[in-house]
């Protein structure tokens, strides 16, 4: 199953701290919009979202048909085709993509201790 990007999407209080502390940490600004409350930060691999008032928890997130630079990839396993295989090994989904539909879709599902996963179509 190939998922896509990965980044973990952080719940911040305070984007503007958050943004300053992560840019001490050596991450450059790789997209979003800091006056709608959210940014996409990246290290070398390593990608982070800052979102704030937007959710309760933290969430891993995975971005199929996008690499870790956020660019399209050209080949890669629809949303909607990895739902079906989640649902054939019997897990547990929280929402769905519509199965009928094409192009961007979301699902989520949670780990075993709570842990929020979003695997998130954009295109």
């Amino acid at each position: 199953m190939k998922l896509g990007a990965f980044s973990v999407s952080l719940s911040v209080k305070d984007i503007h701290k958050s943004k300053a502390f992560y840019e001490n940490l050596g991450f450059e600004d790789l997209g979003g919009d800091i006056d709608q409350n959210w940014l996409i930060m990246k290290n070398e691999s390593c990608v982070i979202g800052l979102f704030q008032g937007m959710f309760e928890k933290n969430i891993l997130t995975f971005n199929p048909g996008w690499n870790q630079n956020a660019e399209n990839l050209d080949s890669f396993t629809d949303v909607r085709d990895l739902q079906k295989h989640l649902k054939e090994k019997g897990v547990k989904l929280l929402t769905e993509a519509d199965e009928t539909s094409e192009g961007p879709a979301s699902l989520t599902i949670e780990d075993p201790d709570g842990n929020p996963i979003l695997i998130d179509q954009h295109r």
